[in-house]
């Protein structure tokens, strides 16, 4: 197939960018397949295994190329589409957003993620190994780790160091600095904290290898959280909220969930999980050849002129946080 993947974005990332992962590795999996993969993306992107079209103001019917057999956007798109196309949707739905409708084709990454927008279709994301290397699951364990955009009060860094610290274990923060204006200007003094900025590649990788489990004390609906899969994939336990896509992710094998602070400090000082099944569990559900399989199953369908859900997706009603504190 002649496969269009369109996002308002650059790739590929270094650091951050969940989305743009995502759609990297999909991309690369369906060229190993045998497919013709053109990304139409924002102007500075590059790509080996894939052409690539810079887009540009005109409309997105006007910039697809002429042979594409089918669309997949990840992004709403707002015009009239000719082609068959679906949209997969990584996020909840933006304020500035919640009264324009979602598209009926709509691929939601969680099934919590789908059910709070009355739909029914959604893929689990996955991670492509060639990313991360191959872990060393019998390496010293000496440190907690946090993994998100610290300046995102709804990622609750402020209790991942509360936890980390009645848990009397040093916490790595990725995605934040110690000296945060964007979160109200905090400032966090504890020596037994440690901020590694935006990261990426091998030095994430190694603190990730390295870690006794992740601090997920989300505080809101979590649509998947690729943050938790890789730290899975490290052998890496998850110690996080019950909010959103969180219980279908993570089970009692593999972390340990809860809304009360006290009892993820408990988790963390009196549990032992085993970081094999952690890598295990992660082979076996949330790898980009999964994912792969399950969006060319929808390819098929979308081709055939079958609708994805039922009826157009809703933004959805339950509340999507702020969630009470753990403390």
């Amino acid at each position: 197939m002649k496969i269009l993947i369109a996002h308002k974005a650059k790739i590929p990332v270094k650091t951050y960018g969940g989305t743009e992962r995502v759609m990297w590795w999909l991309g690369k999996e369906l060229s190993k397949r045998g497919h013709e993969i053109t990304y139409l993306v924002e102007k500075g992107s590059t790509c080996s295994f894939a052409q690539i079209q810079m887009m540009d103001k005109r409309s997105i019917q006007e910039q697809m190329p002429s042979q594409t057999d089918i669309v997949h956007f990840f992004f709403q798109p707002r015009e009239e589409i000719e082609k068959p196309y679906f949209v997969t949707n990584q996020g909840n739905v933006p304020d500035n957003e919640k009264d324009l409708p979602l598209d009926q084709n709509t691929v939601f990454v969680s099934k919590n993620h789908a059910d709070r927008h009355q739909a029914s279709c959604y893929v689990y994301n996955g991670i492509d190994p060639d990313d991360y290397g191959k872990p060393d699951l019998s390496l010293k364990r000496k440190h907690l780790h946090f993994l998100a955009k610290a300046s995102w009060k709804l990622k609750n860094l402020k209790e991942a160091i509360t936890i980390a610290k009645k848990s009397g274990i040093p916490l790595e923060v990725m995605g934040g600095i110690r000296f945060n204006v964007k979160m109200g200007i905090n400032f966090t003094s504890s020596r037994n904290v440690h901020f590694n900025g935006m990261l990426g590649g091998g030095k994430k990788n190694a603190i990730l290898n390295t870690s006794k489990g992740l601090l997920f004390p989300v505080l809101w609906n979590e649509p998947f959280g690729i943050a938790m899969v890789e730290s899975l994939y490290f052998g890496c336990p998850v110690f996080g909220t019950t909010h959103g896509s969180l219980p279908e992710i993570v089970n009692d094998e593999v972390g340990y969930l809860s809304n009360s602070g006290d009892e993820l400090v408990q988790a963390i000082t009196q549990s032992q999980f085993d970081p094999q099944k952690c890598q295990d569990y992660v082979i076996e559900h949330f790898m980009a050849k999964q994912m792969t399989d399950d969006y060319l199953s929808l390819y098929e369908k979308v081709l055939n002129g079958e609708k994805l859900n039922a009826t157009p997706p809703s933004e959805g009603t339950k509340k999507e946080g702020p969630f009470e504190p753990l403390f």
